[in-house]
Formats: structure tokens, sequence, C-alpha cells
């Protein structure tokens, strides 16, 4: 008989977008696809100690007040909370995936939170609630979403007593097509010390 080992932590890889869009999403769009080698490393290395998935969202854009990414985002979590009862949930999300993130760590199932380079425009870090573990990388060449508003959020997370580390990557781009290896081996580490606590 084979024994698996359980489900240490659940991962939830959220991609990015952009501001107003209703183009519908597809697994084969930039965004999407710059995701998948997070989600498929952090399945190789753990093995089914973690279980990992990424999110789809039915359109592009966040588009104001209807944040359209959110309820394909709490459905996720709804159904991965109910799969894994119990288990710590973790978010992992680059640009608007980096907001939707922050929305989601509202909800106390949420343990963990990875942003690569948010899209924290309107201070989205506020929504995070206390006792997430935050981790926030920007690359300071980034011109679409701004390293200095990140960095500022993780001081202000600090000053209110969370876990909150700012970690810059220098001449970065918002792509995370630089520095492949660091942006890889930031998601990887990041699960494995959730796993740890």
């Amino acid at each position: 008989m084979v024994h698996r080992r359980p489900v240490s932590a659940v991962v939830l890889v959220l991609p990015g977008g952009t501001d107003s869009s209703y183009e519908r999403s597809s697994w084969r769009s930039p965004s999407a696809l710059r995701m998948y080698p997070f989600t498929w490393s952090i399945a190789a290395v753990f093995r089914g100690r973690v279980a990992v998935r990424q999110v789809r969202y039915r359109v592009y854009g966040w588009n104001g007040g209807q944040a359209s990414p959110m309820p394909y985002a709490w459905a996720a979590l709804e159904e991965s909370a109910a799969r894994y009862p119990d288990v710590p949930i973790h978010v992992i999300g680059h640009s608007m995936g980096g907001r939707v993130a922050a929305h989601l760590a509202a909800d106390a199932r949420v343990h963990g939170l990875l942003a690569l380079a948010p899209w924290w425009q309107y201070a989205d870090w506020r929504h995070i609630h206390p006792g997430v573990r935050v981790v926030a990388m920007h690359g300071t060449a980034d011109t679409r979403t701004y390293p200095h508003r990140t960095a500022k959020g993780i001081d202000e997370l600090a000053a209110a007593g969370f876990d909150a580390t700012f970690v810059p990557v220098p001449d970065g781009g918002h792509a995370m097509l630089d520095h492949i290896g660091w942006w890889q081996r930031a998601a990887v580490d990041f699960v494995r010390t959730a796993i740890g606590r």
C-alpha cells in the first residue's frame, strides 16, 4: 500500500491582467503563461505535500468597482478550503494578481502572501488581515507598477506588526523575464517557509 504524505499547504497562483478589459482570459494569455513556471516548479519541488492551483479569471481586466477577477478567486479559495479543511492557504500573485491576493488575504484562512510586482495602486495591502506573512518582490526598473509603492505598503504592514518583507530586484522589469531564477527560487522558498511553519 502506498501512503501519501498529507497536504501541508494550499497555494493559489494568481496571474496578472490589466486595469480595464472585458476580453476573455485564456490559458494561453501572456499573464497566464508567465505564471505556469511558478505553478509547475512548486508542484515539482513539493510533490504532493503542497496542493497548488493556478486560478483562471473570466475576463482579463479588473474593471473598477466590478473587481472582475474576485468572484473566481474567491471560488478557488472556497473550493480549496472545502477540499483541504484546516490546511493553511497561501497566495502568490503577479501584478493584478498581487491585488487579487491582497483582497483574498482579508480572509483568515489565508496565512501567507507572496506579491510579485504587485499592482497595489489603491493601498490594497490594507485589506490583508493581521497574521498573514507577507513577502513582496519588485523590480527596481518596473515602470508598469511601482516598487516605491510596494515598499511603502510593506513598511506600513511592518509598522502594524505584520511579518512583512520587501525584496527589491535590481534592474528588474515588470514581466519578471530578468533574474528568472531569482523570482522562481523566491516562490519556492516562500512555500518552503510556509510548510516549515
